[in-house]
């Protein structure tokens, strides 16, 4: 079964909610790990997805972020063909899920599921019922690539 490592970084819950129905959808054909992201695990590498989960700060990424993206550089993990996705809250601006997909395409050189996932403040029930389709469409995206 394929492995799927959600990984995100909240401060008021709300992209954590998008993160446990991301989840309940990749469940659905895969095994999931998920993870407040708070550094980046010595077995990365032996998951099919990474999907990655951050808010919008100031129009930037979270510090927690940048530090997660740079070890996976230092240590020249290799994510090279592996499934990325990104999604996130926002208030006023939207662009860090698109900038995670951007450094994981070119960066990491993973085949990413676009568009980000972006929900407007709390996600309601059907945001919640849009994560959980894209952690099908994570699956998805794996399956085709076997």
């Amino acid at each position: 079964m394929p492995k799927v490592l959600i990984t995100y970084f909240t401060r008021t819950g709300n992209t954590e909610m998008m993160a446990k129905a991301i989840a309940e959808g990749v469940l659905i054909n895969a095994h999931v790990e998920l993870r407040r992201l708070f550094e980046c695990p010595k077995n990365i590498e032996s998951f099919d997805a990474i999907v990655i989960g951050s808010p919008n700060y100031y129009h930037t990424l979270t510090h927690n972020l940048k530090e997660f993206l740079e070890e996976l550089a230092f240590r020249k993990v290799n994510l090279k063909g592996k499934i990325g996705g990104a999604f996130g809250s926002y208030g006023w601006s939207d662009e860090v899920p698109n900038m995670v997909l951007e450094i994981m395409k070119n960066r990491f050189e993973m085949d990413v599921v676009e568009p980000a996932l972006l929900i407007k403040y709390t996600p309601d029930e059907k945001g919640l019922t849009d994560c959980k389709d894209f952690g099908i469409k994570i699956v998805k995206k794996i399956q085709k690539q076997s």
